[in-house]
């Protein structure tokens, strides 16, 4: 069976293409089971692969690149941080009428977390501010700009055209969005970031954050993108303690708060249609965001 399609430019991925691309590029694989992962992902198909290993596909040319980022990187950032990134094994090249390098990986166990379902979220908000402030420490040099290293201003234009589709919140995430953009910039140079901390790319085990995954928006830029998590992934209840645990200022905040609401908006419409999963998380995101007070920075 071929994984649902999301994307107008998505190429077709199945079973039987994995097991021959592994047949190919890695026949010492090749005879374990293939199992599609059933997730929400966007970008990749997952297939699990035995009982260790997993195959990593982007679906889109957009995703390819993420491929030899993941195995440069990844390697190099794993040893500082307190819980356990993706461990690349083996890389692929196209073949077999697939256009795009793929990759396997340890296979790493967990279950994502489900909003309004988690059972501890003051001690999976500690162990995300931990992650975070050990990814912002790691050293930048040569490091790539993220996919979400651009200022939120650069995103004005289409953020202020997703907020003109919204019912009866429109003033509501205008202001957000202004005290977003009117909050001071980053003053440091730029760090190391996930870029993408939502409930899909987090693994728990026994209440606690045992793994993040999908580091596709990974690179340099404004520490403020990993805020996301506050209202991604945590309970309003546990904000402040991320936000305690990481020590951000007034300034930061507003910014992070203003990339959760532009990136929601943005998934929100994107996949209405073709991923339920996924516009329900950004529906809530905005929900949430909205429903906060939104107190200006001290400028």
């Amino acid at each position: 069976m071929s994984t649902h399609r999301m994307h107008t430019d998505e190429v077709d991925i199945d079973d039987s293409l994995v097991r021959r691309l592994l047949g190919k590029r890695f026949p010492r694989w090749a005879d374990l089971p293939v199992m599609r992962v059933d997730s929400a992902g966007t970008s990749n198909a997952m297939y699990r692969l035995g009982e260790d290993l997993v195959v990593r596909l982007p679906r889109i040319a957009g995703a390819a690149d993420d491929v030899a980022k993941e195995h440069r990187w990844l390697p190099r950032l794993a040893p500082p941080l307190p819980v356990a990134v993706p461990e690349p094994l083996g890389l692929g090249t196209p073949a077999e009428g697939y256009p795009f390098p793929w990759s396997v990986y340890r296979w790493l166990e967990g279950e994502t977390p489900v909003i309004g379902r988690i059972a501890d979220p003051g001690r999976l908000a500690k162990d995300l501010a931990e992650f975070v402030t050990a990814l912002h420490r790691i050293d930048p040099a040569d490091g790539p700009p993220s996919y979400r290293g651009e200022p939120l201003a650069v995103r004005d234009a289409a953020t202020r055209t997703a907020i003109g589709e919204l019912r009866g919140t429109i003033d509501a995430a205008a202001a957000v969005w202004d005290t977003a953009l009117e909050a001071p910039g980053w003053p440091g140079p730029p760090v190391w970031v996930h870029a993408d901390l939502q409930p899909g790319n987090l693994l728990v085990a026994r209440e606690r954050l045992s793994a993040v995954i999908d580091f596709g928006c990974l690179g340099l830029g404004d520490p403020a993108v990993d805020l996301i998590a506050a209202w991604y992934v945590l309970p309003a209840g546990a904000r402040g303690a991320f936000r305690a645990a990481l020590d951000v200022d007034e300034a930061t905040w507003a910014r992070g708060r203003g990339w959760a609401l532009s990136v929601a908006l943005m998934e929100g419409g994107y996949y209405q249609e073709t991923n339920p999963v996924m516009a329900a998380i950004a529906h809530h995101v905005i929900d949430e965001v909205l429903a906060e007070r939104h107190p200006r920075p001290r400028m």
